[in-house]
């Protein structure tokens, strides 16, 4: 702490630069065409002294002596939609770095601006024009309960649930959290998150650093054509660029994210401009939350932008990680969501995301992008087992080995041409090049047949190869009106894994009846591979390993959406939309059974004995959501979000079952204000609140004599996912204060996240304990603290 104290000085001495204000700056481009928009006109509204700007010929602006606090933003342009920004937060420890899209009007005017103002959720792909929502950088860090979680911000919204505190998986409409795609700079990656384990989506922490973060996107139904190999929903994430004029620095101090250190300059003669930022876990200070055991984790981001040059636009970017923890059975307490007294357990894991873009433009209306990138993700679990524990006949033996790693390059291409006021088209292709190996071996349930006094290993997957996936895609909008909008397109997927090809259409339409009421309607066919755990298990065919679902079909799925949106005022609206997804051509067991890979990926793993499935399965999720939002102005701000919903599966029994994602409705309440402090008014006491209630999780009961006479769980495969835990009730508040120095270039930050404030006692499962030979119920995270500070200069 001394060596913190002494760091945290060091870098307070640094900022000498005496200022009472802050700076906004950034870029205006062309939505359409990517071109800069030139002579666009920048200012601040509502304030006492006019500030304004007018874009160079780079579309480059910059506003200075901007006063501290939230400040509305407009930008305005002869023919084009004006934006307004109803919130930009200037602080006098950093610069307020926007990069910034406005669209061409199509009816052109010569002698006055459109006034129709962009919706501040609006999502960043202009193609996205249902089921998407924009999200901040400040949001992730703004909301209770968060965790400065990109996932766990998108548990806020609607259609959103989180069905477990001690991880980020997120279920978007009844479905598994496998069918979510992680994009980063436009191509796809492994889970971005530490403790991730093959095939899966989420994981306890999350290596997303949202200081390194843009504006970005997260969809949830009928996405365009663009987005492919996903059931589920989106989240398009996007490093922004560095502070191209002076460097800045970032240091922090947090429960969950650690001790973090972030710069970030210029770079260059060509505007260029460096970011990284380094993180390194400090939860040990508080606990885990969900078990004894401490996590160790470390991840570093970068992105290094070269500017523009003749040959484009060239960016790097990368971010990895590692983390580790050890599950010792001696050291647990009762009630761990991990481990058992009977075991010592051993996690490690690590990734990476390293990546090349370049734009390139070409001409005044055309513009190609390509990304080049590789990734890696590997962890291994190694699990002891003690017998006869506390006894003079203790022993202990090796009874798991997972090694898991997994290896893609990736190439991402498109051409995108604004042909007129009207019309953009977007053709594209992605490559993907995917290597595995990954080992999985297990003693659970097996004979001691070389009689060695162990039971035998069996290998359920053993994987060394390569595989290949390209999905080629077009895609284009039409606007026929001011008000009435299309966007359709084609998407294409080919396996060399399962030798398949298919073709999805998708398409949306919008109307805007008038400035406060719109219509949208939106229709996808999505299809996505089974997750790779499932497709490379092993079966033991006549004494030799055979993989008996490799051929399995694309999971097909059909969403139908139907929106409305309406502003109640200036701030507020009231969002709705009804949906139906139908899903078939999910793995089933040959023989008739309740099992359905639509049921798994909310854990560490998969079914490791589900081999010979065949693709005849098939489900559906309908509902209602309703949001009531209140933007942040005048110091506060609302956001009610409601779900009604059904999802069910069948089997290869043919018996229609809810999954295990079927709550029937969630409820978000959040809300916070910001208190001015001072006699300037610089500094702030902020306070957010978050009410989050849903209905139980389905869960297939216990056999507990089968399981008794096993010695291990044995589920009532009959009576699958037919009973329902307690609702889900949770309540966060946060507490925290802003700092602008009114001498130096300096911002403080403080808060104190108490999460769980009542130590309510959810349900995280009812499971068999081979010690006390009873079904034994397991809670989730009770009262959690999280804090963070953080200093800007």
């Amino acid at each position: 702490m001394k060596k913190l104290i002494a760091t945290l000085a060091f870098f307070f001495t640094l900022a000498i630069i005496f200022a009472q204000t802050g700076t906004i700056k950034g870029t205006v481009l062309d939505q359409q065409s990517d071109m800069p928009v030139i002579g666009a006109t920048v200012q601040l509204l509502g304030t006492t002294e006019p500030f304004g700007a007018v874009t160079d010929v780079d579309g480059y602006f910059i506003l200075e002596k901007v006063p501290v606090g939230r400040n509305v933003l407009q930008i305005s342009y002869l023919g084009y939609e004006t934006m307004t920004l109803p919130n930009v937060e200037v602080t006098t420890g950093k610069d307020v770095i926007l990069s910034l899209t406005i669209r061409e009007s199509v009816e052109q005017l010569t002698e006055v601006v459109v006034t129709a103002k962009t919706d501040k959720d609006q999502a960043q792909n202009d193609m996205a024009a249902i089921s998407a929502r924009q999200f901040s950088v400040e949001e992730v860090n703004r909301y209770s309960g968060g965790r400065s979680d990109v996932a766990r911000l998108a548990s806020n919204f609607a259609g959103v649930s989180a069905p477990d505190d001690s991880r980020n998986d997120i279920v978007i409409r009844g479905n598994s959290p496998t069918g979510v795609l992680w994009r980063i700079e436009g191509i796809p990656v492994p889970s971005p998150n530490h403790f991730s384990t093959f095939g899966t989506t989420g994981s306890p922490v999350s290596a997303l650093n949202p200081n390194v973060l843009r504006n970005s996107d997260f969809l949830t139904s009928a996405f365009p054509a663009e987005y492919g190999n996903a059931n589920a929903g989106v989240f398009d994430i996007g490093f922004r660029n560095g502070n191209k004029d002076r460097n800045e620095f970032t240091v922090q101090l947090g429960a969950f994210s650690g001790l973090e250190a972030m710069a970030e300059g210029p770079v260059g003669k060509n505007g260029g401009s460096y970011l990284v930022a380094g993180r390194y876990s400090f939860i040990g200070l508080i606990g885990a939350g969900s078990t004894a055991a401490t996590p160790d984790y470390q991840d570093l981001s970068f992105k290094i932008d070269l500017g523009r040059t003749k040959a484009g636009k060239f960016s790097l970017f990368g971010i990895g990680g590692r983390s580790q923890i050890d599950f010792l059975g001696s050291e647990i307490e009762e009630g761990d969501l991990f481990a058992a007294k009977d075991e010592d357990s051993y996690v490690k894991g690590g990734f990476g995301v390293l990546g090349l873009s370049h734009n390139l433009i070409l001409g005044e209306k055309t513009y190609l992008r390509t990304v080049v990138g590789g990734s890696f993700q590997g962890n291994t679990f190694e699990q002891d087992r003690y017998f006869n524990l506390d006894t003079d006949q203790e022993t202990k033996i090796r009874f798991t080995e997972v090694d898991n790693s997994e290896s893609r390059f990736t190439v991402s291409s498109f051409l995108n041409s604004k042909i007129s006021a009207r019309q953009t088209i977007r053709t594209g292709v992605l490559y993907e090049n995917l290597g595995n190996n990954s080992n999985l071996r297990d003693r659970e349930n097996r004979p001691d047949l070389d009689g060695d006094g162990q039971p035998d290993w069996f290998t359920f997957y053993d994987i060394d190869g390569r595989t290949e996936l390209v999905q080629p895609y077009v895609q284009t909008q039409y606007r026929l009106t001011e008000k009435i909008q299309l966007n359709a397109g084609l998407h294409g997927q080919y396996s060399t894994l399962n030798d398949q090809f298919v073709v999805e259409p998708r398409a949306s339409v919008s109307y805007a009846v008038n400035p406060k009421h719109k219509f949208t309607l939106g229709y996808g066919m999505h299809n996505q591979l089974a997750p790779l755990p499932i497709l490379f298990l092993n079966e033991d065919v006549n004494g030799e390993l055979v993989r008996t679902n490799s051929d399995l079909d694309f999971v097909r799925s059909q969403h139908l959406v139907l929106g409305y949106d309406t502003k109640l005022g200036e701030d507020w609206r009231l969002k709705s939309e009804v949906y139906y997804q139908f899903i078939d051509r999910a793995p089933v067991e040959a023989q008739p059974s309740s099992y359905s890979t639509l049921t798994e990926g909310a854990d560490f793993g998969f079914s490791d004995d589900k081999t010979s499935l065949v693709s005849k399965g098939t489900g559906f999720n309908r509902g209602v959501e309703l949001t009531l939002e209140k933007f942040y102005s005048k110091g506060y701000y609302t956001l009610v979000t409601t779900s009604i919903f059904e999802s069910k599966y069948k089997g290869s029994d043919g018996i229609e079952r809810s999954t295990p994602f079927d709550n029937g409705y969630v409820v978000n309440l959040l809300a916070g204000k910001e208190f001015k402090i001072g006699k300037a008014k610089r500094n702030a006491i902020v306070v957010d609140t978050k009410l989050t209630t849903s209905g139980g999780r389905w869960y297939t009961p216990v056999d507990l004599e089968a399981s008794r006479a096993a010695g291990f769980e044995i589920l009532q495969d009959d009576k699958a996912f037919s009973q329902q835990y307690d609702s889900y009730f949770r309540w966060d508040v946060k507490l925290g204060f802003k700092l602008n120095s009114s001498k130096r270039k300096l911002f403080h930050q403080f808060f104190v996240d108490l999460q769980n404030v009542t130590n309510r006692q959810n349900v995280f499962a009812r499971q068999y304990n081979r010690l006390t030979n009873n079904v034994d119920q397991v809670d989730q995270i009770g009262f959690f603290p999280d804090f963070l500070y953080r200093v800007q200069f």
